[in-house]
């Protein structure tokens, strides 16, 4: 039984290790899409950010359901898993916001106040949720 539980511990942590690579290619991802459609091409910057945002998701879904979760849960629908994964990061999208609307907007606190709970919180739920709900 202890060797299970701690089988068990490894593989989430693998998991957790991995998740958090990935969620920084992503990250990358996603702030060089901004910049170059932003900064050289001149799109508007709210539109440029999306397009980093769609970049960031269809790269995380991949390398997420291929790396970061391997040998979790089951695979057999991409509609399934795929649109699971989309919500998941709208949560995600919807939650960092949230924290930037509370600590900077409401609470009128300094820029850099939202930045712990969306590098802590923010990615703790966003995995617990790809992990239970997602890749399940």
């Amino acid at each position: 039984m202890a060797e299970t539980t701690q089988a068990a511990r490894l593989e989430l942590l693998g998991q957790l290790f991995r998740y958090a690579v990935t969620g920084g290619l992503a990250s990358f991802v996603n702030i060089a899409i901004y910049w170059v459609v932003a900064t050289p091409l001149r799109v508007d910057a709210n539109l440029a950010m999306f397009f980093g945002y769609v970049a960031a998701v269809l790269v995380g879904y991949v390398v997420h359901s291929r790396w970061s979760f391997r040998g979790h849960g089951r695979r057999d629908s991409l509609a399934r898993t795929g649109g699971r994964f989309v919500l998941v990061s709208l949560v995600s999208f919807a939650l960092n916001s949230l924290w930037v609307w509370l600590f900077v907007r409401h609470l009128g606190g300094p820029t850099w106040w939202p930045i712990p709970p969306v590098l802590i919180v923010t990615p703790l739920l966003v995995f617990w949720l790809n992990r239970r709900w997602v890749f399940q």
